[in-house]
């Protein structure tokens, strides 16, 4: 088990992160902000949900939701389809149009870390990724299995481009 010293050392590594975030959120398209984009990742990762499901994968209330559900439904980037199981329920679908701007995010992305990392073997960037899963798996994180790679999501209270 590690020491007091490095528990201590590691949340002050955890808090640094915050910088990687903010440069993850300044490349984000002008028209989709970080909580837009939270919303089109984790329809791309976890596919057609309810509002319900979305507020708990986004750890915020429903009227948070709504809010970022109703700018990116504006633009045309998921439908609000009924719920065959409940008709005043509503399932959320990502569009073509939000496929697109989803993979948007996760080139902008890439080219961000392939950037950042370029002096970084591929070694040490596998290394990262496994202990990263596997600090989330650490702390249940429900969204650690994702079906493709992160886009930048500022802050998903992490496809994550801005808080996965």
């Amino acid at each position: 088990m590690a020491e007091q010293a490095q528990y201590e050392e590691l949340a002050r590594q955890l808090s640094a992160v915050g910088a990687v975030k903010r440069d993850m959120g300044r490349i984000l398209p002008s028209d989709c902000p970080a909580g837009s984009a939270a919303v089109l990742t984790l329809l791309g990762r976890h596919g057609d949900m309810r509002m319900s499901k979305l507020a708990e994968l986004l750890s915020v209330d429903m009227s948070v939701t709504s809010r970022h559900v109703a700018h990116v439904a504006a633009r045309g980037w998921i439908d609000r389809l009924p719920d065959p199981a409940d008709k005043r329920s509503r399932i959320l679908r990502l569009t073509p149009a939000g496929e697109h701007r989803l993979d948007d995010m996760y080139r902008r992305t890439t080219q961000l870390f392939a950037e950042r990392l370029s002096d970084w073997t591929d070694d040490e960037v596998g290394q990262l990724i496994r202990l990263m899963t596997r600090l989330r798996a650490s702390f249940g994180d429900c969204r650690s299995t994702p079906a493709r790679p992160p886009a930048p999501v500022v802050e998903e209270t992490t496809r994550t481009p801005a808080s996965t």
